[in-house]
Formats: C-alpha cells, sequence, structure tokens
C-alpha cells in the first residue's frame, strides 16, 4: 500500500513535512511525495505544463508504480489528483484532495487566479511575486511563516512560467467539466479535506461537491489553506481513520 502526495502551487513537497511526520507516527511509513515538473522537480524538455498535461504526467507516474495507491492532493495537487480520478479511477484505491470547490458549477477562480489568466497583467503579477522574500509571502497570501522561506527559494522564473500556463488551461468552465467527468466516473472511495477557512476555494461548496461525487468529508475546523501544517496532527488522524476503512483495491 503506497499513500502518493501531491502538493499545488506555489510548493514543493515540504509542504507535507509535517504532516508525514504525523502519518508515521501512527504506523503509515510507505510514502511517496511527488512533485509536479515546475514545482519543485525539473520541467522536461518538449513539456507543457498545462492541466491535461500535469492530468497525464501524475497518471504515468501512478502506472509505475502500480500496486495499491491511496492519492492524497493538495491545492493545484488536487486538481492533479481529482483529474485522474476522473479518467483514471483504476489506478486508485481511493482519493483525497482539498479544494473541492474547484469541481462545483459555481465555481469562479479567486482574484490572484484570473489575474494570472491575463496576458500581460499574469506576467507582471508573477515576476513581483517571484521577488517577494519568505516574510513577504507570508504577509501577502497567509502562508505559514515557517514555510515562507522554503517556498520563496522554490519561487523562481521556471515556476512562475508554469504558473501562467497553467491557469491559463484552466480557465472556466474547464474545472465545472472536470466536476462532471468526475461525477461520471466510476469511483473510488474518496475524502474531501474540508477546511473550513480557507480563503482560495469557498469551503461550503464541498458539500454538493461531495453529494455529486460520492465522497466523504474530513472536517478540520478552524484550519486555513495550509492545514496540513496548522495541525498536522488532526490531518493525519483524518486520513488515517478514513484509510482504516478501506478493503483492498479491485
Amino acid at each position: 500500500m503506497t499513500r502518493v502526495f501531491v502538493h499545488g502551487n506555489p510548493e514543493t513537497a515540504l509542504v507535507w513535512s509535517e504532516l508525514s511526520s504525523a502519518l508515521r507516527r501512527r504506523g503509515v511509513h510507505d510514502q511517496l511525495m511527488l512533485s509536479p515538473p515546475g514545482f519543485g522537480a525539473a520541467v522536461p524538455e518538449g513539456f507543457e505544463p498545462s492541466r491535461l498535461n500535469y492530468r497525464d504526467w501524475l497518471i504515468g507516474e501512478l502506472e509505475k508504480l502500480g500496486g495499491e495507491i491511496d492519492l492524497v492532493g493538495h491545492d493545484w495537487g488536487a486538481g492533479h489528483v481529482y483529474a485522474v480520478a476522473a479518467a483514471r479511477p483504476d489506478l486508485l484505491r481511493s482519493w483525497a484532495a482539498d479544494c473541492a470547490g474547484l469541481l462545483h458549477p459555481d465555481y469562479q477562480w479567486h482574484p490572484a487566479a484570473q489575474v494570472w489568466q491575463t496576458a500581460g497583467a499574469g506576467e507582471a503579477a508573477i515576476a513581483r511575486i517571484v521577488a517577494l522574500s519568505g516574510e513577504q509571502l507570508s504577509t501577502a497570501f497567509g502562508v505559514p511563516a515557517r514555510l515562507g522561506p522554503e517556498m520563496a527559494k522554490g519561487l523562481d522564473e521556471q515556476m512562475g512560467r508554469c504558473i501562467l500556463t497553467l491557469y491559463r488551461s484552466a480557465v472556466q468552465p474547464a474545472m465545472r467539466e472536470l466536476g462532471g467527468q468526475l461525477a461520471a466516473a466510476a469511483r473510488r472511495p474518496a475524502l474531501l479535506i474540508h477546511a473550513t477557512n480557507d480563503p482560495f476555494v469557498p469551503p461550503e461548496m464541498a458539500f454538493d461537491v461531495a453529494e455529486r461525487t460520492g465522497a466523504q468529508i474530513l472536517t478540520l475546523s478552524k484550519m486555513g489553506h495550509w492545514w496540513m501544517l496548522e495541525d498536522a496532527e488532526a490531518a493525519a488522524e483524518g486520513l488515517t481513520t478514513f484509510w482504516s476503512t478501506l478493503a483492498p483495491a479491485d
């Protein structure tokens, strides 16, 4: 059994460090942290960082891994998880992800994303973000202070280019359509991580998405976008409880 974790934007796998330790204390040792190209990993020659290419990248990684996989995603990592669960549920024993509102029929991208999706304005905004220090990232985006410096190290021009292409490939109705595809796909046991204070995706949308996809909900009260750092013990307990109920994959 392998638990595979995929992080988002503008992050590296460091975001999982405290959750990983909390899971190990609960006996979960077979963990694999996958970094999407451009987000803590090199961008292969010829790779276009679009949402569908990230989906196919993740499918390829899971095919190589094989076996029983519990897939976990955060932020755009959640978007990649949803895309895989919609296209290749046969690769998964289960999936878990946050930012469920991304799939809601009424979801609109947050203001920063809409700027990144705009030619010219997006390039200028990303250039400003790349220049921020860790402390400035924490102030501007609510990044946990202990994550800010490492996030700033990884946030370079290459990541900036990937951010722009990724978000521009996901202009609505792309995510709404993904929600419909996931609702129609063969179901695997699923868990939506409902962080009630996430400012980037309306948390209340998780309930409608859960109904459409048959997913369970793990509510993390008063936690925000970086719930895995705010209370790693609570997050680990919720995930291990979910996994403990699962039967072996088909």
